[in-house]
């Protein structure tokens, strides 16, 4: 077993990967994250899932802001003579300096079958897409963003009800039970990693609020794509009377009408083919509600437009 590991994540998806190397009694020396945000009102300051995770776990803990020419975290992280370094969604790219400072490089679990949706954001792009497949990819790190060679691949399927919630959960899952046997075969030098086919390779940059916005115009199925890939966050919005409100699951309906009218009194709404029938809802600054629940003391009604 290897002695020294380091482990670079940040969001909930790292969250069971770590956990299962510290309870299969890897020795993690440190854990890189992102450092706290704070909050959209700014009075309070929030962790990421992994540093909640490994404080609870009293394990040390990293947050610069930047790696790239930080000198001082630099030497710090040459101190730790790491065996091996895991990241999983640690949201900086690694600079050069550092990757020569691990003895068996840093490796990667990466929430796509690469050379697809190489970038910030796979799981959304695949669900958004309409991709019938996706999965995960274990590879070593170069200094080329997720364009290192791979040692081994993990497939699931996709339908068109699971939003990134529900994918982000299931290939994390993965990851936690295969981390150990990726490690054993590194180790004992039996990894085979293969180059990736630079020509097939598709990039998920990161979206934007502009991205996120609903255009009515789009076939019903490719809103719902959106709504659910965008699940939670940054989550799938429509304006209504200058007020943003937030889709986050929605059905398709057969019902046609002009883009953007609501088409009946149960939150239908005309895409450019076909409908969706908004099932939950969020209003700007209010927790999210059931359709039903919403319709209560909704303003939007049957003939009115969103945009």
């Amino acid at each position: 077993m290897f002695k020294k590991i380091v482990f670079m994540g940040t969001p909930n998806f790292s969250v069971p990967i770590l956990k299962s190397l510290y309870q299969n009694g890897y020795p993690i020396c440190a854990v890189y994250t992102q450092p706290p945000k704070k909050s959209m009102r700014g009075q309070k300051t929030n962790k990421s899932p992994i540093q909640k995770l490994a404080e609870n776990l009293s394990l040390n803990v990293r947050n610069p802001n930047f790696l790239n020419q930080n000198e001082e975290e630099l030497k710090y992280f040459k101190s730790l003579s790491a065996d091996i370094v895991i990241v999983v969604a640690y949201g900086q790219l690694i600079p050069k300096e550092f990757l020569s400072l691990s003895k068996n490089g840093f490796i990667n679990i990466h929430a796509s079958l690469l050379p697809k949706w190489r970038g910030a954001a796979p799981i959304q792009r695949a669900i958004m897409n309409l991709d019938e497949v996706t999965g995960i990819s274990v590879m070593r790190i170069n200094e080329k963003l997720d364009a290192g060679p791979t040692m081994l691949k993990k497939e699931i399927k996709l339908d068109n009800e699971m939003n990134a919630e529900d994918v982000s959960n299931q290939l994390s899952k993965i990851g936690s039970e295969i981390i150990s046997d990726c490690l054993d075969l590194i180790e004992i030098g039996k990894a085979k990693f293969v180059e990736q086919d630079h020509n097939k390779a598709t990039h998920a940059q990161k979206i934007d609020k502009e991205e996120a916005k609903i255009k009515w115009d789009e076939d019903a199925i490719k809103i719902i794509a959106k709504i659910n890939g965008l699940y939670p966050n940054p989550g799938a919005w429509f304006l209504f009377q200058g007020e943003r409100y937030k889709i986050l699951k929605a059905t398709l309906s057969d019902l046609e009408g002009q883009p953007g009218s609501v088409l009946d009194d149960n939150l239908t709404v005309a895409c450019g083919t076909k409908s969706i029938k908004i099932q939950e809802i969020q209003r700007q600054g209010k927790s999210k509600q059931k359709a039903t629940e919403f319709l209560l003391g909704s303003i939007i009604k049957k003939s009115l437009a969103l945009t």
